[in-house]
């Protein structure tokens, strides 16, 4: 439910069952984070919190002047933790004296009413607690070179996007430049997460490491996972299997993602393709797991991916994005659909995620129907597929090209009866689609 404010006056009677949802919420936050300070042993545990999220709540209620003394009283208090602590050796509590002025600031928005901002608040202040380990360790793990990745990323979003023209440009009115930078920042956006999970999970298995890095770039995944079978000499056929299969996935999904995000309808008649690749996809992952040998598991190969962002990578989206947007829409307008079918199956060879996210675009703008956009992005998810394969067919390890060929052509004929299966399905969803 949308938050509300409703004014409290001390000269007017309270509504019962309203207080108490409001004092009720603010205990439950304030206990939320209590308990993971009182699971670490610290000094300010569950009652504190549970204590300090109340009186904040009741600050709210009365008005912003005692709102503003409870957060002083519990400023003081935070003093006194610290003073107590440096004097028995311990060092000082800053992170809990943060969390108590944090707490204290979600009970003073629960006593005026709102619900979801402090819950938000309090849910990603105990994560931020709870994952205190594992943040220090990525920290600590950091290079400069991702640091300056994950700065340009910041740039481009919070510094170049607003100086960009809002609106269509040009002679055909075709490029629409803050539109084309979203779509650039959410590509490499999506990348750079998938960086962060791939570092954080990936050596923990080959084949969630193949699904991570598919979703960073598939077409690398594949490639090192290959030189992992030569280096092997087919000791690795089994696994790089998998890890192929589920970097072809990874791929699929976030093409799919793109196209929920950025043109929802075009999503729609592309969805049957989609979720039939993928579960294709994942049949053969299980097949495969059920016909391996039990044995001792083979040593995982870490997967080296480049650096989740930076400066020629955004400008490699970016360019070809504008592309295949321009020439999309240019061969629709003269050729019609079979035109951009054509430019969607070139896209794919170069980048999928820019074709995927130039057939959503001019979706989205009304320059494309919604379901010549969804074929096109399956076209272009099965050009990257057919073009990851020719790196495995380097390898030249016959029961790899033998067992990922029919796989990926399984993947494609299911893609194929999906995109069938649109012409009969779709009309009767959408009359109105074409």
């Amino acid at each position: 439910m949308p938050d509300k404010t409703i004014p409290m006056t001390t000269g007017a009677e309270w509504p019962y069952l309203e207080i108490l949802v409001r004092l009720a919420l603010s205990l439950a936050l304030g206990l939320l984070i209590g308990l993971e300070r009182e699971r670490r042993g610290k000094e300010a545990g569950l009652r504190t919190f549970g204590f300090i999220c109340l009186l904040g709540a009741l600050g709210g209620l009365l008005g912003m002047p005692v709102a503003l003394l409870c957060l002083a009283l519990v400023g003081v208090l935070a003093v006194l933790l610290n003073v107590q602590t440096l004097r028995a050796g311990q060092g000082a509590e800053l992170t809990t004296s943060a969390a108590m002025l944090v707490t204290c600031l979600a009970g003073v928005l629960c006593g005026q009413g709102h619900t979801i901002s402090p819950a938000a608040v309090m849910v990603l202040a105990t994560a931020l607690l709870a994952w205190k380990e594992r943040l220090a360790g990525f920290s600590a793990g950091l290079t400069e070179s991702e640091m300056r990745s994950a700065l340009l990323l910041a740039i481009l979003a919070i510094v170049i996007y607003p100086a960009l023209p809002a609106g269509a440009v040009g002679p055909w009115h075709l490029v629409e430049p803050r539109a084309a930078w979203v779509t650039v920042i959410l590509i490499a956006g999506i990348g750079f997460v998938n960086y962060i999970l791939w570092k954080l999970y990936g050596t923990r298995g080959t084949e969630l490491s193949g699904f991570l890095g598919g979703l960073v770039n598939s077409n690398f995944t594949v490639i090192e996972m290959a030189s992992r079978v030569v280096a092997t000499r087919g000791a690795y056929v089994g696994t790089a299997y998998r890890g192929i299969l589920l970097a072809t996935t990874a791929m699929v999904v976030r093409n799919a993602g793109l196209l929920l995000i950025l043109a929802p309808l075009a999503l729609l008649g592309a969805s049957g393709a989609f979720a039939l690749m993928m579960l294709a996809s994942a049949v053969l992952v299980l097949w495969s797991y059920r016909r391996a040998t039990r044995g001792p598991v083979p040593d995982v190969p870490e997967i080296k991916l480049d650096l989740p962002f930076s400066l020629p990578l955004a400008l490699k989206y970016g360019v070809v994005f504008l592309v295949l947007h321009i020439v999309g829409g240019l061969t629709q307008r003269q050729f019609g659909d079979a035109g951009f079918y054509f430019v969607s199956v070139v896209g794919g060879l170069m980048s999928s995620a820019s074709a995927v996210a130039a057939a959503a675009a001019l979706a989205s703008q009304g320059s494309l129907s919604a379901t010549t956009a969804g074929t096109g992005a399956v076209l272009a998810s099965l050009t990257s597929i057919a073009f990851s394969m020719s790196f495995v067919l380097r390898t030249r390890e016959r029961s790899l090209t033998t067992k990922l060929c029919t796989a990926m052509l399984c993947i494609a004929v299911a893609g194929a009866i999906g995109l069938a299966g649109r012409h009969l399905v779709l009309p009767l969803v959408l009359p109105s689609a074409g």
